[in-house]
């Protein structure tokens, strides 16, 4: 056990053995069935969703405020390192969680309702609306400064202030659209509005 847990991807595939084993030996799938290609899709949406979200939180709760504490010598660790790694599956986690959403929202027949603010899908849709906005602004203005502010692309000191800023402030926009998205998409199922 302790040589697949030591390994990411090894841990992930042990992960996904493992799913398979509990669907082969107490579920059934039919790979040929609408309903079931709709819940894979719903359970891939919310699995990179929650590696989205849960990295957005991760900046904004544990880096963003931890970063003054760090000292100077340090700091490359996480600009040079960590940060840039984060940000590769933090905007790809974006990227996919709108895929799998759009896929499951016209898999399910009401993407276009749901987009217009609709009735009976008005929440989902205003979840939906919230998301695309958080990803817009995670590949158009996080990512793009965040560039800057990590030096991969070279900029002066004014410019590299400027745009670390701006990459914090969308960052913090993102979480406060984070929490009334999250809400819309779980009410839509749930009676929530």
């Amino acid at each position: 056990m302790g040589s697949i847990l030591q390994s990411l991807g090894r841990t992930v595939a042990a992960g996904f053995a493992l799913l398979l084993i509990i669907v082969v030996t107490q579920g059934s799938v039919d790979l040929t069935s609408h309903a079931w290609w709709m819940f894979a899709f719903r359970w891939l949406h919310v699995t990179v969703a929650i590696m989205w979200i849960g990295l957005l939180w991760y900046f904004n709760f544990v880096q963003m405020p931890s970063m003054p504490k760090i000292p100077d010598e340090q700091k490359p660790a996480i600009s040079k390192v960590i940060a840039p790694c984060a940000l590769f599956w933090f905007r790809h986690a974006a990227l996919l969680t709108v895929i799998m959403g759009i896929g499951l929202a016209s898999m399910n027949g009401y993407l276009g309702s749901a987009l217009m603010l609709q009735a009976p899908t008005r929440a989902i849709g205003i979840g939906m609306w919230l998301g695309l906005v958080m990803a817009f602004n995670v590949w158009f203005i996080i990512w793009p400064n965040q560039k800057k502010a990590l030096g991969m692309v070279v900029v002066d000191a004014t410019e590299k202030a400027k745009a670390a800023r701006m990459a914090m402030l969308t960052s913090r926009l993102n979480t406060l659209l984070s929490i009334p998205m999250i809400y819309c998409m779980v009410a839509q199922q749930h009676g929530g509005l």
